[in-house]
């Protein structure tokens, strides 16, 4: 089966003002459907945030070129458009932001609710009701998530740290962003890997560079392979990794998010001009500016996604290197179930209502046993405060 609704590369002059051939509507939701409907399924999607049409662009230009192995494909391959509307008006969003949403209570509700949905409710519901039928299949589901940023900078991606998730995301050869889904919750990603899909989110480059939508459609082809759709072998995965091996040589292969500057409207949040994804920090480097002053790193490290736009609530993260060998030390403590032994720390109990999950006294406990759950697989729940509460996904391996 076959059906692509954008079925023609953007012309350059298209690319370069972002935009693509909506109707009055916006852009489908379908971009295509290819493969059979055995074996291991492939969703991709984009444009989850209205500002940011380069994915959009990528995976319709990448779709069109799938046709041609349509026979060679061993899973289905889906591609969604996530934010309709606020891409037809070019907003991150309308009402508020799609892919901080994503709490399963919330997407029952509003499944059985009988009033009118806001604009993101609306795309929310439909954007479920594509992805629930292929949760039933009985291969594995793999999620492309692309998205762009306001600042310039390499690709990258971002990554649920579960095993399986990590092996996905390592077939990307662009640095890998750890930690993000403690900071940040209610994403499409979040949600549906704690259904069980295993998915990455891709960050492709500025919003407005035609750069953008090629590095989009080399993570496309990279995810195919990945995903097992796609024999090794084949030329355009050739190429996508040559692509993205580019902008990306002399970067850390993998890192993690240490501090995330929390914004709000009354803020008066404004990034100082001339910061880049991957550039170095200091600890005090001046960073941007809001109504109490000057803003700083409060650590070295290096920036991620510093803010240059209006609407969004990150103003910017730190990150700083995750050694290989901590990655392997990683997945053989979750292997061997080290969790059973956690409870033996100074400072940590377990939960008394939530199976699996520990409370952790942080003026008792030692920063090291924070590094210690991490590896373990476990993230933090709510905010930092004098108790943390830290729980491991269902779906990790070993788990």
């Amino acid at each position: 089966m076959s059906q692509s609704l954008l079925n023609t590369p953007a012309q350059p002059d298209v690319v370069a003002l972002g935009a693509l051939p909506y109707g009055p509507q916006g852009p489908p939701r379908v971009l295509g459907r290819h493969g059979p409907e055995h074996g291991p399924v492939l969703v991709c999607v984009a444009g989850l945030h209205g500002n940011e049409p380069m994915g959009v662009v990528g995976l319709a230009r990448a779709l069109s070129r799938l046709s041609s192995l349509e026979e060679t494909l061993h899973g289905r391959v889906v591609g969604l458009v996530g934010n309709r509307q606020a891409l037809l008006e070019d907003l991150r969003f309308i009402d508020h932001d799609l892919n901080r949403a994503w709490f399963a209570d919330r997407i029952e509700a509003l499944r059985e609710a009988r009033a009118p949905l806001s604009d993101e409710d609306h795309e929310l519901v439909e954007l479920v009701e594509e992805v629930e039928p292929l949760l039933e299949g009985s291969g594995p589901i793999y999620l492309l998530d692309l998205h762009t940023t306001s600042g310039p900078g390499p690709a990258f991606t971002v990554v649920e740290d579960t095993l399986a998730n990590r092996q996905f995301g390592l077939n990307f050869p662009v640095p890998m962003v750890l930690g993000f889904e403690e900071e940040v919750g209610g994403t499409m990603s979040n949600y549906l890997c704690d259904r069980g899909v295993i998915g990455i989110g891709f960050e492709a480059g500025q919003h407005r560079e035609p750069v953008s939508a090629e590095r989009a459609d080399a993570a496309f082809w990279i995810a195919l392979e990945a995903s097992g759709i796609l024999s090794a072998g084949c030329d355009e995965v050739a190429m996508a990794r040559r692509r993205l091996e580019t902008d990306t040589a002399e970067l850390p292969p993998i890192v993690e998010v240490r501090y995330r500057h929390a914004i709000s409207n009354s803020d008066r949040f404004t990034m100082n001009p001339g910061h880049r994804t991957f550039q170095p920090v200091r600890r005090g480097h001046r960073l941007a500016r809001d109504r109490s002053g000057e803003v700083t790193s409060p650590t070295d490290g290096l920036l991620l996604m510093p803010l240059y736009q209006k609407q969004g609530d990150d103003g910017f993260f730190v990150v700083r290197r995750v050694r290989r060998g901590w990655l392997k030390l990683s997945a053989a403590m979750r292997r061997y179930r080290l969790e059973r032994f956690l409870n033996w720390l100074p400072g940590v109990r377990r939960h008394p209502e939530r199976a699996g999950a520990f409370i952790v006294n942080r003026r008792i406990a030692r920063f090291l046993t924070l590094e210690v759950f991490h590896l373990l697989g476990f993230r933090r729940i709510g905010p930092v405060g004098r108790y943390v509460v830290l729980t491991r996904r269902t779906h990790d391996d070993g788990a």
